[in-house]
C-alpha cells in the first residue's frame, strides 16, 4: 500500500519538477505535511516565494486527497489529508491480509549467509548479531515474496579437526556422548596439546591429511563433532526464535572438493597467478592480493568464498546475495566480490551485498568478554536478560537493542535497561501491542460490535492513521537499504502516537459511530504492530 505522504510527493514533483521536500507539519493547525518546494523555486526564478507557491497550488490537483491547500509564512505550503482519506488508509489495514505491505511484483531469489558459528564451539556473543540480524533480512524478505534462501556457513572444516580427532582418540572418548560445552572444553584441551607436544601437532596434521583424504574413522568421528554442534546450535536457534534449521547448512566442508576447481580455473584464465609460491589474485584497487592457495598448499577463505558465490549464482539462482558478517571483513568481501565479478562468478545484475555491524560492548563500554578476555558464550547473555524478565520479554529486549540503530554502531548490552516497558526499548512496543488487545478484549467481553474506521475528527487520532499508512513503505525501505533501525524508529512512532491517542480519544466510554471507528483504528494499529515486531523476530504478546 503506497503511503499518503508519498501520493502526495507524487503529485507535487510532477507539478514541480522538484524533490517537494514534504515533512509533517510542526503543529496540528499547519495541517499534515508542510512543503518549502516554492522558496526553493523562488530563488532560482526570481520571484516571490508566496507568488510561486500561488501558482503551484492552482495547478495542483490533490482534491482527492487534501482538503482546500493553504499557503503560509513566507511562502510554505500546508496539506491537511482529508479525514475520509485517513479512514480508508486505516480500514484498507484491517482488509489486507498482509497488513499494508507491498508484495514484489518482480520477487526476486535472495541468498543471505547469516550465523556461521564453529563445530566443537558454542556461539558466542560474537555470533548474536549476525544471527539476529540475518533473521530479520530474511523475515523481511520472505514478507515481501521473495524467495529468500538462507546459508549457514558453518565452520564445520579445517586444520582444528586434525587435533579434535587425535584428542578423542588419545582420550578414548565415545564423541557421541559430548554436548557443545564439553565440545569445547575438549577443543581447548587439544589446542593446549598441540602447543606442549610436537609428536601430537604432528599426528595432528597428519589426522587433517587422512581427513581431506576421506578415512573413514575420522570421517566419522568429524560427522559425530558435527551433530554434537547442530543439537547445541538448534538449541540456541529455538531459544531465539530464529528461522534457520538444518535445511540451511552449508558449511566449509560443502565447498571442499570446489577449492582446486576454482584454483585451477582462476590460474588457467591469468586471473590468479603464482607469487612466491602461493596463488593469488591481484585486484585493481587493493594494496594486496587475494591469496586462493598458500605457499604450503592450504586454501584461504577466499577460495571458499569464490566457490560459494558460483555455487550460489549458477546453482541457487540467487539475484541477491547478502553477507551479514561482523564489520572488520569489510576488505576482505569487497575483494572477493571484485574477482568474483572478474570471473563472472558474480554477473553484473546480481547484487552482492556486506553488511557490517559493529560489537556488542559490555556496561563499561568495551568489548564483552569474560574475565579471561574470552568470548561470552551467548547462553549466557540469554540467561543475564532473562534473570531480568520472562523469556518473551528478554528476547524483545535484546533483539531491538540490536535492530535499532545503524548496524555500524557498537551497542551496549545492558539488561536491567533493554526490558524496561518505557523508552525506546522492544518491551515497550510490546506493551503497545498487548493495550491494543486488552481494549479489543474488553469490547468482545462487553459485546460491543464494530467495522470499519469511518471518523476521524481529533489530531491524534488522525496522526495515528496518517502513521499506519507509512507501514508498507518503511518495510520496503527496511529490504531495499537493509536498515532495520528504519524499521524499529517507525515501530516506536506508531507506539508514541498510539499513546497519545489513549490518552486524548476515549474509546470504550466514546459511543456510537465514534466508539466504533476507534476500535478499528485500535486494530488497524494492533495489526501493524504484530506485524512489524514479527518482521523485527519479536513476539507480540496479547498481555503484559
Amino acid at each position: 500500500m503506497q503511503s499518503l505522504e508519498a501520493l502526495l510527493d507524487a503529485r507535487v514533483r510532477a507539478v514541480t519538477g522538484v524533490d517537494p521536500e514534504m515533512r509533517p507539519a510542526t503543529k496540528p493547525q499547519f495541517g499534515h505535511f508542510q512543503s518549502n518546494v516554492a522558496l526553493r523555486l523562488a530563488k532560482q526564478e526570481g520571484r516571490p516565494p508566496r507568488d510561486v507557491a500561488a501558482d503551484i497550488v492552482a495547478r495542483l490537483d490533490v482534491s482527492d486527497l487534501c482538503e482546500p491547500l493553504e499557503i503560509a509564512g513566507p511562502g510554505f505550503i500546508n496539506f491537511r489529508i482529508r479525514s475520509e482519506v485517513l479512514a480508508a488508509a486505516a480500514s484498507a489495514i484491517l482488509e489486507d491480509a498482509e497488513g499494508g505491505l507491498n508484495i514484489s511484483a518482480h520477487p526476486q531469489r535472495v541468498v543471505i549467509d547469516y550465523s556461521a558459528p564453529n563445530v566443537a564451539k558454542q556461539m558466542h556473543v560474537g555470533h548474536l548479531r549476525s544471527t539476529i540480524i540475518g533473521d530479520c533480512f530474511n523475515r523481511v524478505l520472505r514478507s515481501l515474496g521473495h524467495t529468500v534462501i538462507a546459508q549457514n556457513h558453518i565452520g564445520d572444516w579445517g586444520r582444528q579437526f586434525g587435533m579434535l580427532v587425535e584428542q578423542i582418540l588419545d582420550e578414548d572418548l565415545d564423541p557421541s556422548t559430548l554436548d557443545l560445552a564439553s565440545a569445547e572444553a575438549l577443543y581447548q584441551r587439544a589446542n593446549n596439546h598441540l602447543k606442549a607436544d610436537e609428536d601430537f601437532a604432528m599426528r595432528s596434521r597428519d589426522r587433517v591429511v587422512k581427513l581431506q583424504a576421506g578415512d573413514p574413522q575420522t570421517l566419522d568421528i568429524w560427522q559425530q563433532l558435527i551433530n554434537v554442534s547442530l543439537a547445541g546450535f538448534n538449541a540456541t536457534y529455538e531459544r531465539m526464535n530464529v528461522l534457520l534449521t538444518d535445511q540451511d547448512l552449508a558449511g566449509e566442508s560443502t565447498y571442499n572438493s570446489d577449492l582446486p576447481v576454482v584454483c585451477e580455473d582462476l590460474e588457467s584464465r591469468g586471473i590468479a597467478v603464482v607469487d612466491d609460491g602461493a596463488l593469488v589474485a591481484f585486484v585493481p584497487g587493493f594494496n594486496s592480493p587475494a591469496i586462493l592457495r598458500n605457499q604450503r598448499g592450504g586454501y584461504g577463505y577466499a577460495t571458499t568464498d569464490l566457490a560459494a558465490i558460483r555455487h550460489r549464482v549458477s546453482d541457487l539462482s540467487a539475484d541477491r546475495i547478502i553477507y551479514v558478517v561482523g564489520a572488520p571483513q569489510t576488505f576482505h568481501f569487497e575483494q572477493v566480490f571484485a574477482v568474483a565479478r572478474e570471473a563472472g562468478y558474480l554477473p553484473e545484475d546480481v547484487v552482492a551485498q556486506h553488511v557490517g555491524f559493529g560489537q556488542v560492548l559490555g556496561a563499561d563500554g568495551k568489548k564483552f568478554s569474560t574475565r579471561e578476555g574470552t568470548a561470552v558464550p551467548l547462553n549466557v547473555l540469554l540467561d543475564e536478560a532473562e534473570a531480568e524478565a520472562a523469556p518473551n520479554i528478554a528476547l524483545a529486549a535484546i533483539k531491538y537493542a540490536d535492530l535499532s540503530s545503524s548496524l555500524q554502531k557498537d551497542y551496549t548490552f545492558d539488561a536491567q535497561r533493554m526490558v524496561q516497558t518505557s523508552g525506546d526499548t522492544g518491551p515497550y512496543l510490546q506493551y503497545a501491542h498487548a493495550r491494543m488487545c486488552q481494549i479489543l478484549r474488553r469490547a468482545e467481553a462487553e459485546d460491543i460490535s464494530f467495522g470499519a474506521v469511518t471518523v476521524l475528527e481529533e489530531p491524534a487520532e488522525q496522526q495515528l492513521a496518517l502513521l499506519l499508512s507509512r507501514f508498507g513503505e518503511v518495510v520496503d525501505e527496511v529490504a531495499d537499504s537493509l536498515a532495520p533501525h528504519k524499521l524499529c524508529g517507525y515501530l516506536y512512532d506508531v507506539a508514541g502516537a498510539l499513546a497519545r491517542f489513549y490518552e486524548a480519544c476515549p474509546v470504550l466510554k466514546s459511543e456510537g459511530e465514534v466508539r466504533s471507528s476507534r476500535l478499528a483504528l485500535c486494530a488497524a494499529t494492533k495489526t501493524v504492530m504484530a506485524k512489524g515486531l514479527d518482521l523485527l523476530g519479536i513476539d507480540a504478546p496479547d498481555r503484559m
